[in-house]
């Protein structure tokens, strides 16, 4: 792939046909992950239970065991060949049509690289910094007890947002710190999906805990990015871990009990920072996440879907590979153990909320036929490492918020208690 010294202002309009002729090749790689899926299926890993499908609002029975292994029937396969005057999916990792930011970090193509530099924006007075100097600058009330907190951020070389969600019990005036769920979007979506999208209000609302929902860009990798391996911005990483974090910390009493929650993408940031930074979150919860992104096919169709980034986001999958197995979750799940972990996903088999005559190259189907692949081998990764997780790849079903808002209600109880948020 040719590398890009001096890149343009990126253009939304460019990389809308860029994402589209990655797609297409998406899918026709997705036909070669078949053979290697089966060769998986053909070495008998696992056993499945069947478990009836519940509905949105349905807590996890307390059977669900850790390390639950799928057997062949409810492992993720990729699309049929088609004839190619089928037309491809949109993006299959898609969880909403957010139009990005226009300061959005991942589509500065320009500053992309460059060397992290303070926002020219004045702080609110009375609020405290991060220790590289991220400081917050604006404070919006947008419903009862949610808020808006713009950040000036030098890893982003931007001002972002981060939505929070602050529990009744909150004052502004206290000693007391709060227990605090870091929840992370998915691609082709905003710091606003989380409240936007899914039941996260109704679900925190029955226990004394604090909900930060972050930035995490259009392209939604949660990744410092590699950028020729000189690093630069953006840095989501960063961002997320030494800005966020210490903000609501020092400003929001947000306390050192933490869980990391996320889907498709944000799943992937939730299991890898907490691989990343032992001690840093008591849970992690993925939903249909990105768990195994050095699997045998996986690079090709992450650098088809993330052409308009080329290499710049992990590195060239063979020269960068190290960088690559340094943010997969699977490679590094050896590093969960003593932190509670939730993972869950469909196959792409037509499920109970999905339309019957769902076409097999619907952008839904597709992205959970990936999700699901990466999340049996993340699963079995885990039992070989021996640790302990509680599983759900619940077969049918797709890449669809209905799913993630049933499988949010199913881990809340795991993810409340591990950090210690009481009941209301």
């Amino acid at each position: 792939m040719e590398k890009r010294t001096n890149r343009p202002v990126a253009s939304i309009k460019r990389r809308s046909i860029d994402k589209k002729i990655a797609i297409a090749s998406a899918v026709a790689i997705a036909v070669t992950l078949s053979g290697s899926m089966i060769a998986i299926a053909q070495t008998g890993m696992g056993r499945s239970e069947e478990r009836p499908q519940a509905a949105a609002g349905t807590p996890t029975p307390s059977s669900i065991p850790g390390n639950f292994l799928p057997g062949p029937e409810s492992m993720a396969s990729p699309p049929p060949n088609t004839p190619r005057t089928r037309k491809p999916p949109s993006n299959p990792f898609s969880t909403g049509n957010e139009r990005p930011s226009p300061n959005d970090p991942d589509l500065r193509g320009d500053r992309r690289g460059s060397k992290p530099r303070m926002p020219k924006s004045k702080g609110l007075p009375g609020f405290k910094p991060a220790d590289d100097g991220a400081k917050i600058t604006k404070l919006e009330k947008v419903g009862t007890s949610l808020y808006d907190v713009t950040i000036a951020t030098p890893v982003l070389g931007a001002e972002v947002k981060t939505r929070v969600l602050f529990p009744k019990s909150w004052k502004s005036k206290t000693t007391r710190t709060w227990p605090v769920v870091y929840a992370y979007h998915g691609g082709n979506n905003r710091y606003t999906s989380w409240t936007k999208d899914s039941n996260i209000r109704q679900v925190a609302a029955g226990h004394d805990v604090m909900v930060v929902m972050p930035e995490g860009g259009s392209n939604g990798s949660y990744t410092n990015w590699w950028n020729d391996g000189k690093g630069g911005i953006p840095q989501w990483e960063n961002f997320h871990i030494r800005e966020v974090i210490p903000l609501m910390e020092r400003n929001f009493h947000a306390g050192s009990s933490r869980a990391a929650i996320g889907l498709s993408s944000g799943g992937q940031g939730a299991i890898t920072y907490a691989e990343r930074h032992p001690g840093m979150f008591k849970y992690a919860a993925s939903y249909s996440g990105a768990l195994n992104i050095t699997a045998p096919g996986m690079p090709t169709v992450f650098m088809q879907l993330n052409a308009a980034a080329g290499d710049d986001i992990w590195g060239d999958p063979v020269a960068a590979r190290a960088n690559w197995r340094a943010h997969d979750g699977a490679v590094m799940v050896s590093r969960l153990k003593g932190v509670g972990v939730y993972v869950s996903s469909g196959d792409g088999r037509v499920g109970p909320y999905d339309d019957p005559g769902m076409d097999p190259l619907h952008a839904g189907r597709v992205g959970e036929q990936f999700s699901g692949y990466m999340a049996t081998r993340f699963v079995n990764a885990a039992k070989a490492a021996g640790v302990p997780i509680t599983a759900n790849l619940y077969g049918p079903g797709t890449h669809k918020w209905a799913y993630w808002k049933r499988e949010l209600v199913r881990s809340w109880p795991a993810i409340t208690a591990a950090i210690g948020a009481t009941k209301t």
